[in-house]
């Protein structure tokens, strides 16, 4: 018997196999198709000479999780409700039949996925170090709708499940194993059927043991002594982390808390009703609008240009082997390619590819790699002076220091020996390319990308297209940043192009209301209740004074030298005070910080620079000031085209300087509150702080025709 998203096969042994294939899908996903196909095989199973289930999938992953499209057009509390108690309803059927279930887990068991499987008596995986079991949608504004909260308490304990359903991340196999999650681990396919058959017939009375007479949660329940000295504290852990800016942690919380009191049908009408708050939650409706559809059309190659077959860099060209080159270097040799690091000198270039060398270390160290696999990645980044090394690559990325003059020297250099069809790009975060290709022999083949520090850690690269660079250039640099694992968005060229540009309205805004006399701890504290991972002048420190101070000297000659006008933003003064008490940031051990053994503390001095007012500002004041002098910018940038498109703008702001998630990036901010909203708040903070909060002209636009900001 076969339905459309489940095959049933019934084996001599007397154990039926449901496979799970949903037909039109490259994953399979929580719906109704699924769980009626589950449901027709729990009917199978429940026929005499039936021993057991075994539930797999046909296709490479077990399953991805719930149907973010179905989910994305309940518009009523009730609707999230019972879809959620519609699936818990089969699942309790499975689980509670009297006959053994096993899940064979092939792939990724994610979310819903793992939902299913810890509906089954027991879960086997395949041994695959790559293959993620876990529950992260916390990471779009959701918690486990499907009994997740549930189960896991019950059969890893409280304290675990609240870690694995409050952070999201994902669960190693072996890790999994040691905790209780699964049953065993498999070599192959094969292996994986024959264990599953072998647990069904050494267990035909298999039950849960949430249904047995005498259970006990692992470490007690919400009442057991240890548990409640853990709640004492959970609430408060993951106020800190989350500042309160994300519902879906408070709802995991609950759930959690009052599942743990009550019987399992109860806790799973308790889950379902956190799991309807949360899908109705502004929060959720934006991350998922940006973290998913915008996240997933950019990764398909919306931004790319069409109609250019997909290319591989195997050769790649690094010139400057300092913190942004020795990083590029790592990913791109993680990625399989051939790199030339090339440096002024042997030491400084042997010093870059040391970089690699440390990261590999550790990953040996934590068991994660292996000395083969580390010295294999080592040996295909080649230290080098010598120019000549670059010939035969694809690709050739110049990440020296942000100077014209030397950015054309390498560039010259670079393109006498490399061959036609290769593409230059310089990793420069504020200087226009389309002026740095005039030192280009070939600017249509020039582009930037612009990486982001540590270049192993930070998930995007933002790619800009100059007056000249081609198609086909774009198209090379799209498919190199996601051959390296990272999510391409791509601008116009302009100065700072789009999230220097951005970001740096964040910090600024921070240096401002410092100059103001507004407290430095409030201002701090505004930054991280805004939902930044960092507070302004603290990052500032991160990104040193003196090189913001060099940005605007560099910034100042530019323009003096086209006859425009620079214009200091008012945190300017603040640099220039700083820098010359030597006060450089974090680098120098000394700026708006000071940092000491025992850690970094505000600067005392800051106060006799920048004296206290005699009224301190309400706090929602401060972060409006943060939040809408970066949403505002990013209309500007949009309005001036420098922005290509809004999943570019969302995406762009969230993965690259952190714009709070749970807004769902730097435009959305605005559709969610609403352009006449925006407009209306933007000119009482010009009115009190300047001309910089004037509402660009594109959202006025909007709040007057009643539009939004969409691709």
């Amino acid at each position: 018997m076969t339905s459309h998203a489940v095959q049933l096969s019934l084996g001599e042994d007397g154990i039926l196999v449901a496979t799970m294939d949903l037909h039109g899908r490259p994953m399979n996903v929580v719906a109704d198709a699924l769980m009626d196909g589950i449901d027709a095989a729990i009917a199978r199973l429940a026929e005499d000479g039936v021993k057991g289930l075994i539930l797999t999938s046909g296709k490479a992953d077990f399953c991805a999780g719930g149907d973010i499209d179905r989910m994305s057009k309940w518009d009523t509390p009730q609707q999230p409700f019972d879809g959620s108690m519609a699936m818990k309803t089969v699942l309790r059927r499975l689980e509670t039949q009297g006959k053994p279930v096993v899940a064979a887990i092939n792939g990724h068991a994610l979310g819903g996925g793992l939902e299913l499987a810890l509906a089954c008596h027991a879960r086997i995986a395949i041994d695959n170090p790559r293959l993620k079991l876990g529950q992260p949608e916390v990471k779009i504004g959701l918690l486990p709708g499907g009994g997740g909260t549930v189960r896991l308490s019950r059969l890893v304990g409280i304290q675990q499940a609240l870690q694995i359903c409050a952070e999201g991340n994902d669960i190693p196999v072996a890790q999994a194993l040691s905790m209780g999650l699964l049953a065993g681990l498999a070599k192959d396919r094969d292996d994986l059927m024959a264990q599953a058959r072998a647990w069904i017939l050494a267990h035909p009375q298999a039950a849960q043991p949430w249904d047995l007479p005498k259970f006990k949660f692992p470490g007690g329940d919400s009442r057991a002594p240890g548990v409640v000295q853990m709640w004492s504290v959970a609430p408060s852990v993951a106020s800190a982390k989350s500042q309160g800016n994300y519902p879906a942690v408070q709802y995991i919380l609950s759930a959690i808390y009052e599942g743990g009191l009550v019987d399992i049908d109860n806790a799973f009408v308790i889950e379902s009703r956190y799991f309807a708050a949360c899908v109705m939650s502004q929060a959720s409706k934006n991350m998922i609008g940006t973290l998913w559809y915008q996240l997933n059309a950019i990764k398909k190659g919306a931004s790319r240009p069409q109609g250019i077959a997909p290319s591989k860099v195997k050769k790649l060209g690094i010139l400057g082997a300092g913190m942004m080159g020795a990083g590029i270097a790592y990913v791109s040799a993680k990625a399989g390619m051939d790199v030339v690091l090339l440096d002024t000198s042997l030491e400084a270039a042997e010093r870059g590819k040391g970089y690699s060398q440390g990261l590999l270390d550790k990953a040996v160290k934590k068991g994660r790699s292996s000395a083969e696999k580390r010295d294999a990645l080592l040996a295909k980044i080649t230290p080098t002076t010598d120019y000549a090394q670059l010939a035969g690559c694809d690709l050739v990325i110049e990440a020296v220091f942000e100077d014209r003059a030397i950015k054309a020297d390498v560039t010259k250099k670079a393109e006498a020996v490399i061959g036609a069809d290769a593409v230059f790009a310089s990793n420069t975060s504020t200087l226009p390319i389309t002026g740095l290709a005039q030192a280009s022999v070939r600017p249509a083949s020039f582009l930037g990308l612009h990486f982001f520090s540590p270049v192993d850690k930070m998930p995007l690269v933002e790619i800009i297209v100059g007056a000249q660079t081609s198609p086909q250039a774009l198209a090379r640099g799209f498919d190199y940043v996601l051959q390296i694992g990272k999510t391409p968005i791509v601008v116009n060229d302009s100065r700072g192009f789009y999230t220097s540009r951005v970001f740096a309205t964040y910090v600024n805004e921070g240096l401002a209301m410092l100059k103001e006399g507004v407290h430095p701890r409030s201002i701090e504290a505004a930054g991280l209740q805004a939902g930044m991972p960092m507070p302004p002048l603290a990052l500032q420190d991160e990104v040193s004074l003196s090189l913001s101070l060099h940005v605007m000297e560099q910034t100042k000659k530019d323009l003096a030298a086209t006859g425009g006008s620079f214009l200091d933003h008012p945190g300017a003064s603040v640099i220039r005070q700083l820098c010359e008490l030597g006060r450089i940031g974090k680098k120098a051990g000394k700026g708006l910080y000071d940092y000491g053994e025992s850690g970094k503390q505000l600067w005392p001095g800051l106060k006799d620079l920048f004296p206290l007012a005699a009224q301190q500002p309400a706090q929602q004041a401060l972060i409006d000031r943060l939040m809408f002098a970066q949403a505002n910018e990013a209309a500007r940038c949009y309005e001036e085209k420098v922005l290509r498109s809004v999943a570019d703008a969302n995406i762009g702001s969230i993965f690259g300087w952190g714009f709070a998630p749970f807004h769902g990036g730097a435009l959305q901010f605005i559709n969610a509150m609403g352009a006449k909203a925006f407009v209306a708040r933007a000119r009482e903070l010009a009115a009190a702080h300047g001309a910089r909060f004037e509402p660009a002209a594109c959202v006025v636009d909007m709040a007057e025709r009643g539009g939004q900001f969409a691709d």
